[in-house]
């Protein structure tokens, strides 16, 4: 584990904000953000993940209760209409977050056969539930469902009209709206919000969507609930088929959507969805948000033990390789910043995201490519005497392997004679 010591600051100690020069925002002009609100998906559409197993109820309530100290607002604990299984689970999760900040949504198609259900829970639990209630709305696929368009209207406004008089709050949901044509979205959108949704969302639900693609149709929306001069909030739900739900979750922020939509390690349908933990990572470094993000790390091991899809080495942040390095060039300069007693310094010199921020810490070990100030960290650690025959035994045996010793072969080998 790194130290936690404050350096001691000297007159010629450089003050922090001179040690980095940020060209993130060199030439950006400063913005204010509305409340960015998150919605977290990744007990409806990551469990749509091909690879995914649907988690024990227990562990479902420990992802929601987490989703609760990271400060994520919703989440969406599944389709009642699913199975009884779906609606049991449901219920239990609509209760538990009674005590919580965090509140609960469901997702139903414009049926008010679909919407019924989720009465009964709101009835039987006592708490309110959103109804996140969806249609397709590109061409393509209405050409493939045979879809009517005035039909389509017409069920988009009984569901929402049947939300109202059942007080639940609504939000209405395109699916597909990434390739739909303008006037349909303008029709369905002002359909919905006289009929009383009281939030619209934004969908690129095939990974259509490029950042430029994102902003112009989420401002496009944006400018139909200006015109209707409607208190109606703006939802963006990104896939990342394209490889851009993070970056085009970010254009949707900055085109005028205040919650956005993402799932723990990006699972989801496909290839999945804007990675939940990496969109926190960002908007935290970016000053967007303040959230403690101090537990952020159980939340990705949760998620992934509890639907079974692991977690990448490689992942940013919350992989295992992420804050770990054994190349001597790299581990120098994190020692030698030890060495100043600075670990603010330590967690940035040779990483973009400051560990500690995230309750994780740097992590130096022993490999082909290190040094001898990697061996004498792992040897100091543990409590060993460096000397110059033992560090050349463990980088003789370094050297001659494909990977990186574990600590214990690192001790090993400077034990060896």
């Amino acid at each position: 584990m790194l130290g936690t010591e404050t350096p001691t600051m000297t007159e010629s100690t450089p003050s922090r904000e001179h040690l980095i020069y940020d060209w993130n925002t060199a030439n950006v002009e400063p913005s204010a953000h509305p409340k960015i609100q998150f919605d977290d998906e990744t007990l409806r559409d990551g469990l749509q993940s091909p690879s995914a197993v649907d988690p024990s109820l227990e562990d479902k309530i420990r992802l929601v209760h987490l989703m609760d100290e990271l400060g994520i607002d919703t989440a969406d604990v599944g389709l009642p209409g699913a199975s009884p299984k779906a609606r049991e689970h449901i219920t239990t999760l609509v209760k538990e977050m009674a005590s919580l900040n965090i509140t609960a949504n469901v997702a139903c198609r414009t049926l008010i056969g679909d919407i019924a259900p989720v009465a009964e829970v709101v009835q039987e639990t006592g708490q309110a539930v959103e109804v996140c209630a969806f249609i397709g709305s590109s061409p393509i696929r209405q050409y493939a469902e045979s879809w009517d368009f005035d039909k389509m209207l017409k069920l988009s406004r009984e569901a929402i009209e049947f939300c109202v008089a059942e007080g639940l709050p609504s939000m209405f949901v395109t699916e597909d709206t990434t390739r739909a044509q303008p006037d349909q979205l303008r029709a369905l959108y002002t359909t919905a919000i006289e009929a009383g949704a009281k939030r619209i969302c934004v969908c690129d639900t095939c990974g259509h969507a490029t950042p430029e693609g994102t902003r112009a149709v989420v401002s496009f929306v944006k400018s139909i609930v200006d015109e209707l001069g409607a208190d109606v909030g703006i939802d963006w739900h990104g896939h990342r088929d394209r490889g851009l739900g993070l970056i085009n979750t970010l254009a949707a922020m900055e085109a005028g959507a205040t919650r956005l939509h993402a799932t723990a390690l990006g699972v989801g349908e496909r290839t999945g969805n804007t990675e939940m933990d990496l969109l926190l990572v960002n908007l935290r470094l970016l000053g967007v948000i303040d959230n403690d993000l101090s537990k952020l790390g159980e939340y990705c091991r949760l998620a992934s033990e509890a639907i079974d899809i692991p977690l990448p080495h490689n992942y940013p942040v919350f992989g295992g390789d992420a804050f770990e390095t054994a190349t001597g060039v790299h581990a120098s300069a994190v020692i030698k910043s030890l060495a100043k007693g600075d670990t603010w310094l330590a967690n940035r010199v040779y990483s973009g995201v400051p560990a500690d921020l995230f309750g994780l810490e740097q992590s130096i070990q022993v490999g082909p490519m290190s040094g001898r100030s990697n061996v004498t960290w792992v040897l100091q650690k543990h409590g060993v005497e460096v000397t110059d025959e033992a560090v050349a035994r463990v980088i003789s045996k370094a050297k001659e392997s494909p990977r990186l010793l574990t600590e214990d072969e690192v001790l090993a080998a400077a034990a060896s004679r």
